[in-house]
């Protein structure tokens, strides 16, 4: 389960790996590098033809949820790959809402004996960027009338022999097939 990751790249560097469609102002990206659930994170969607970048929160609202915000008690910033068609939460986004989530990395923990040891994953080549498969959607507060965009990452069990720590992964696009 990726429960953190880090945002350490450039507007150009997602701009051309991406071919972003450029908003009025450039943003000015500060690295960050403990991204939680619920955070904002970077998204990429598809925008009449093109592509841009959305800021949305992590951590998935369904637009049927009912409740206020702070009764969402699951744990809906990462859908598993095989039952993202399944689960009622992730179902419909699944089907017309579907994202790219740019990180520069991601952590994992291990239990050990003395505690729980973080262990960050980055891309093999080097690259500033990974690109994760992802899920959004829109949820309206029926008291205030906000709205609210939120995605998920989409994980799968890792390939090959699990990494020391990590029992799962985001769910990556090679970056040339982006």
């Amino acid at each position: 389960m990726c429960g953190r990751f880090t945002r350490n790249y450039t507007w150009q560097q997602i701009h051309a790996l991406y071919r972003l469609t450029a908003p009025a102002a450039i943003p000015n990206f500060q690295p960050r590098f403990n991204v939680c659930p619920t955070d904002p994170a970077d998204v990429v969607v598809p925008n009449d033809g093109a592509r841009e970048l959305v800021e949305m929160r992590w951590g998935l609202v369904p637009f049927w949820w009912s409740k206020p915000l702070k009764e969402l008690r699951l744990a809906t910033f990462n859908a598993r790959v095989e039952t993202v068609t399944t689960k009622p939460f992730f179902r419909e986004p699944f089907k017309t809402k579907r994202c790219l989530m740019p990180v520069s990395g991601y952590y994992e923990w291990q239990d050990t004996p003395g505690g729980k040891q973080p262990n960050y994953f980055t891309a093999r080549d080097g690259s500033p960027v990974l690109t994760i498969a992802g899920l959004w959607d829109e949820w309206k507060n029926r008291e205030t009338g906000e709205r609210i965009k939120s995605c998920t990452m989409i994980i799968c069990e890792p390939k090959g022999a699990p990494p020391p720590g990590g029992s799962s992964s985001g769910l990556v696009w090679e970056s040339r097939g982006v």
